[in-house]
């Protein structure tokens, strides 16, 4: 059987290298090639997998050319995704969007609009929807154990987003410091600052434990470092009909969730008409409660099923069986969570609440 050819575009998001390695280990997928203006970007990963020169390129057009991917993965800083998917389309591949979605709900639409003619399929990946303790509180809100829910709680972040190279390498203080001036998280034309990093994890995750449901206002206020131009800390509250959530994020947490849980922990809580679910990120179980049994109990994790283990493995087998991806890789529902990270950010530059913007 012929394998995926998988081809990277742009190595601004450190998550380029993971999903690489994940193309790496398919059975039915190889990488074709990759792409970045600036050709030291491209060598880590490339020793670390054993990618030739010949595969790496500076030329986006040459590298569509000669690589003819069946899937690209976009890693661009969020200001730049629209551009590219534009150009992505032209070639005919089908797009796997490392998150957030994009840097404004107008531009999401347009990468939306680019794909339609092609026929192919564009996919949002957010990597804690792989996560099995929130897969976990998804399956246990969908039968009813909390009853309605009613109140979406987030909280998450980590020590910041120059901390962590490719593989969660660890940087120290000092370089992180050195890198700042120069790195596009930190610049609010590049749709840097943690509100849009972290945010979109919150607002499309919870607008998937929502069943798609919109907020009616949003509030939101961000913290003003001085000689930071972007936010490292963010706090939303979303006014639905049924009532309120919050959704806070976070650069500076004290340690990182995937190593040591900090305080605040970072994951969802939900709060339903009969019940409590707790979901901390990466744990190997959620916490309930119910009115039939009030004391928190411990529900193990459900282990996420072949397929189903991350976002290269599911989308690869969409194309595979011709399904449409779902849930927070949705295109559709992720507009909706762009909508929200839009409203926020719109919310506290004006200081005032605003109703969801179109």
């Amino acid at each position: 059987m012929a394998k995926f050819r998988v081809t990277g575009i742009s190595f601004d998001h450190m998550h380029m290298g993971d999903l690489l390695r994940m193309v790496d280990e398919h059975p039915e997928a190889e990488i074709a090639g990759l792409f970045d203006p600036d050709a030291s970007k491209m060598q880590t990963a490339a020793q670390a997998l054993g990618i030739p020169q010949d595969r790496l390129f500076t030329n986006f057009d040459a590298c569509m050319d000669a690589t003819k991917p069946d899937l690209a993965i976009l890693c661009a800083a969020p200001a730049d995704h629209a551009d590219y998917t534009e150009r992505l389309a032209g070639y005919g591949t089908n797009v796997f969007v490392e998150k957030p979605f994009a840097s404004s709900a107008a531009d999401a639409r347009r990468m939306i609009a680019a794909m339609e003619p092609t026929g192919k399929t564009m996919a949002i990946n957010w990597p804690l929807a792989w996560v099995e303790s929130h897969a976990t509180a998804k399956r246990l809100l969908d039968e009813g154990v909390i009853g309605d829910l009613l109140e979406v709680h987030f909280y998450d972040g980590n020590r910041g987003p120059l901390y962590h190279l490719a593989d969660k390498v660890e940087v120290t203080p000092e370089e992180v410091e050195r890198q700042k001036p120069d790195s596009w998280w930190y610049k609010k034309a590049s749709g840097g600052g943690s509100l849009l990093d972290y945010l979109g994890y919150g607002a499309t995750l919870g607008t998937w434990y929502m069943n798609g449901e919109a907020p009616l206002e949003v509030t939101c206020v961000v913290d003003e470092a001085a000689g930071i131009e972007v936010d490292q800390h963010s706090i939303t509250i979303c006014r639905y009909a049924r009532g309120l959530s919050k959704m806070e994020t976070r650069w500076g947490t004290f340690t990182d969730p995937w190593t040591t849980q900090p305080q605040p922990t970072c994951g969802f809580v939900f709060v339903g008409s009969d019940g409590t679910i707790a979901s901390a990120d990466y744990a190997d179980h959620v916490t309930v409660q119910t009115r039939a049994k009030p004391e928190i109990t411990a529900v193990p994790a459900d282990e996420l099923p072949e397929g189903r283990r991350n976002g290269i493995e599911y989308v690869l087998g969409c194309l595979a069986s011709g399904a449409p991806v779902e849930g927070p890789l949705d295109p559709a529902l992720c507009l909706t969570a762009q909508r929200i990270v839009d409203t926020a950010a719109a919310s506290a530059a004006q200081k005032r609440t605003l109703a969801l913007l179109p």
